[in-house]
């Protein structure tokens, strides 16, 4: 979940390194590091707790000259925040610095053996380890760093990317990676290194995504070389990335998490776009013209997912089964993986990451091969490990996602499962081609119905500033709103620190009713679709009891003011397509409660955007 950056070229680094640790501070902020090479060939290390401003300040008077370096933003793993702890680590002669992104595993093991032979430890990291491992490699036998590398990765249990400088060798950065992204981008003489391609589109478009075991030896005046750790060489897939600059900026909003709340509606838009035909009138997806019989024949759909994109596959599931009549299961990835699950070749695995790298995901991935599985990948990052894991999928393409919080990839991932669920029951003869023109015209209007739920931003602030001392809150729904309770809940505990909680509704009375009292606010959604009555009766028993009451309602719903404290309306649509827009105002009341309450909105405590660590 840590960030890397790296350059080689004839630029200064630094300004480069430390503009590529901003755009990556989402994968972690805990600390921060950078090492350059001078032109003096001397190996500058500075490293600081916090955030990338805390290192700025701390190197503001420092020697930050050369034109390479490597430089980290870490997510605590293996050791507390600390600057001892922090990347870059220096092996023991202060000659090798290597920043890493993984956990290695056997590193206690490694660690005795080194110390057997005279070595001391400053961190009480993993990751130091592995740079005094590879200094003892390439001392005691005399070989080049890039061989050291090798032998060294070879002896590594566990998930890595690093990136080592020698300064022994003051033009080449030596970079490997196995089940952590790595992305080296080809400018005009010069190469950049990151963990994903955000703080590379800036100077170019061209990056090679190394695969697992690969080793990339990036030296200024030279082609990119890539070799496995067994040392037999690889040719690099040179691709083009389609981001923009504007995408990684604020573009005048407070938060980020703001400005992609608010790009949702252009977010459906382009997830409609290549998936509609020009009439309306049809859904189209490769992924199932080039693989219909695999799909089609599919007796179970088994979802796995983490965290947001798990709450989108339990939407998913009420879709297909719904329509397909095929059975779903919906599954934690993390647990999925480890409780042997009963998987064959009639089943179709469907993986859900906004990231392409949560670690969990890939292994339950590589888990449903293994057994058979036909796999389809639900994903935001192109070039990302899943689309490359998969046998097909589909991009949500709603553009980088910087707020750690996911908002649009969310309704976007909604967006991607109901196309997939109609385009299916379409082939399946289960939705004839006038209801599916309904159905494709009614999602489509979805996007104006978004925009109109932000004309009630200081009413949704009204009620932020009143819930934001509440210590705890319930979000409460039925059917298919009960996900969207839950991504409620949990995008008001990433951001505002505020313990929440959510449920089905009628679940509230097997226990989580003693909670209620006149402190606790409970957010219905309680849209006028066939369990509405069930969720306003589940109002009336919370409200019997003095609990404060916050119903996300149908416009014209005059009726629910006599249940509810506060009612935020939404416009009437199917019950197929209202989770994309219940979602919006329990990501707004989430954003305007954290802002009330001073909260770093776009980095929350001891959260990463991507995990991609167990």
């Amino acid at each position: 979940m840590c960030g890397i950056v790296g350059y080689v070229g004839m630029r200064e680094a630094y300004p480069i390194l430390i503009k590529g640790l901003k755009r990556l501070e989402y994968r972690g902020y805990d600390s921060a590091g950078v090492a350059i090479i001078n032109n003096n060939q001397n190996l500058n290390v500075y490293k600081a707790k916090g955030k990338v401003s805390e290192l700025e300040a701390y190197i503001s008077d420092k020697d930050v000259s050369g034109t390479i370096g490597i430089a980290h933003t870490r997510w605590a793993t293996h050791g507390e925040p600390c600057k001892a702890n922090a990347h870059p680590h220096y092996s023991s002669s202060e000659n090798i610095a290597l920043i890493h992104n993984g956990i290695i595993e056997n590193y206690a093991v490694l660690k005795n053996r080194l110390q057997e032979k005279g070595y001391t430890f400053k961190s009480s990291t993993d990751t130091e380890v592995l740079v005094q491992l590879i200094e003892y490699i390439k001392v005691s036998k005399d070989l080049d760093l890039l061989t050291a590398v090798q032998l060294a990765l070879r002896e590594v249990i566990g998930a890595y990317a690093i990136a080592v400088l020698d300064k022994e060798r003051p033009s080449e950065i030596i970079a490997a990676r196995k089940s952590s992204p790595l992305v080296v981008g080809i400018g005009d003489n010069e190469f950049f290194l990151a963990s994903d391609a955000t703080p590379i589109v800036e100077y170019t478009d061209k990056v090679v995504y190394l695969e697992d075991e690969e080793i990339a030896l990036i030296r200024y005046g030279e082609d990119l070389k890539v070799v496995n750790i067994q040392n037999v060489s690889v040719t690099p897939e040179i691709q083009t990335v389609a981001l923009n600059i504007g995408q990684l900026e604020k573009g005048g909003y407070p938060h980020f998490m703001l400005k992609e709340i608010f790009e949702q509606p252009n977010c459906i838009r382009d997830c409609m776009r290549g998936r509609i035909n020009v009439e309306g009138t049809n859904v189209v997806l490769s992924a199932i013209i080039d693989h219909k019989e695999k799909l089609l024949k599919a007796k179970r759909f088994i979802i796995v997912a983490c965290g947001t994109s798990w709450h989108a596959g339990l939407i998913g599931k009420h879709l297909i089964e719904s329509y397909c009549r095929i059975p779903v299961e919906v599954e934690y990835a993390s647990e999925f993986r480890y409780r042997d699950p009963v998987i064959d070749e009639n089943d179709v695995v469907i993986a859900i990451s906004q990231s392409g790298e949560t670690a969990d995901t890939l292994a339950a991935i590589d888990l449903a091969r293994r057994c058979g599985a036909f796999i389809y990948g639900i994903c935001n990052s192109v070039g990302s490990s899943i689309p490359r894991s998969t046998h097909t999928g589909s991009y949500i393409h709603v553009g980088p996602e910087i707020g750690v919080a996911s908002t649009k990839a969310f309704t976007a991932q909604i967006a991607a499962l109901y196309f997939l669920n109609l385009l299916l029951a379409l082939k399946m003869g289960l939705v004839n081609k006038y209801s599916l023109k309904n159905k494709i015209e009614e999602f489509s209007r979805i996007v104006k119905n978004i925009e109109r739920i932000f004309s009630i931003l200081p009413e949704m602030e009204k009620i932020a500033e009143k819930l934001k001392d509440k210590p705890n809150t319930l979000f409460l729904g039925r059917g298919i709103h009960f996900p969207v309770a839950l991504e409620g809940a949990l995008k008001m505990k990433e951001v505002s620190y505020i313990h929440a909680e959510g449920y089905p509704a009628a679940e509230m009375k097997h226990g989580p009713i003693a909670l209620i009292d006149n402190e606790m606010p409970v957010v219905f959604i309680a849209l006028k679709d066939e369990v509405y009555h069930k969720v306003i009766s589940n109002m009336q028993e919370v409200k019997a009891r003095g609990g404060r009451i916050i119903a996300i309602a149908t416009e014209g719903d005059e009726d629910i003011g006599r249940h509810a404290d506060h009612v935020i309306y939404l416009p009437e649509v199917s019950r197929a397509v209202s989770p994309v827009l219940s979602a919006v105002p329990l990501q707004l009341l989430a954003y305007y409660i954290a802002v009330a309450r001073g909260c770093d909105v776009d980095q929350p405590r001891n959260l990463a955007k991507s995990v991609t660590v167990e």
